[in-house]
């Protein structure tokens, strides 16, 4: 097993801890991480897009004028798409974008996508995120003096509401429990911070 620093909320290192190599220490698979991110922005998708086709646009019903003998090409309504205002041909519909991807591809998908914070040095253990009342000001001085610049994800072992509502309104930082971590996240966010219990579940999880 390698191991890796933890720090507390002052940006001091306090000890170290055991990463199981199973979970955080495989040989990324690109692959599968490209699925597993094209399938999460893909279940994010509305699909409630919609545009009318000829039979449901209004007005166009008689003929605009006779087959023959005008000089003018041919109509049989002004509701086809060659029409101003007429409908949309082979135009986007309602539809569900979901779709599964399959369990084993998942879970090592989700492995690789932690192997790769560890191996490009961004994942950031602390020994514990405790928030006496809601302050935004709290989690900024943390993320400073933890040396975090740019994107960052926080993760807990479980959702706390302190946690989450302090980093809300910061930039370019989300929280997230273990339970709703997800590959996209964690390759979107540039450091990783994990709470040292939240490890531990991860490793249940995913060992």
């Amino acid at each position: 097993m390698s191991t890796i620093s933890v720090f507390d909320m002052t940006g001091k290192q306090v000890s170290e801890t055991e990463l199981n190599d199973s979970v955080f220490g495989i040989t990324p698979n690109e692959g599968v991480m490209h699925a597993a991110v094209v399938n999460y922005l893909a279940n994010q998708r509305q699909g409630t897009q919609s545009t009318l086709t000829r039979t449901e646009v209004s007005g166009g019903g008689r003929k605009p004028w006779r087959q023959k003998g005008t000089g003018h090409a041919r109509q049989g309504s002004t509701r086809a798409p060659q029409w101003i205002h007429g409908g949309i041909a082979l135009g986007p519909k309602p539809r569900d974008y979901r779709y599964e991807l399959n369990k084993k591809v998942k879970r090592l998908a989700m492995k690789s996508a932690l192997s790769t914070k560890v191996i490009d040095n961004n994942m950031i253990v602390l020994d514990a995120l405790t928030l006496d009342s809601y302050k935004t000001k709290t989690v900024v001085e943390m993320l400073k003096a933890l040396g975090v610049e740019g994107k960052a994800l926080i993760v807990t072992a479980e959702a706390d509401a302190k946690v989450i509502k302090s980093a809300a309104n910061i930039p370019g930082v989300k929280t997230a429990a273990v339970n709703t971590l997800n590959v996209y996240d964690i390759l979107n966010y540039d450091k990783f911070i994990v709470v040292k219990n939240a490890v531990g579940k991860i490793e249940e999880v995913y060992a």
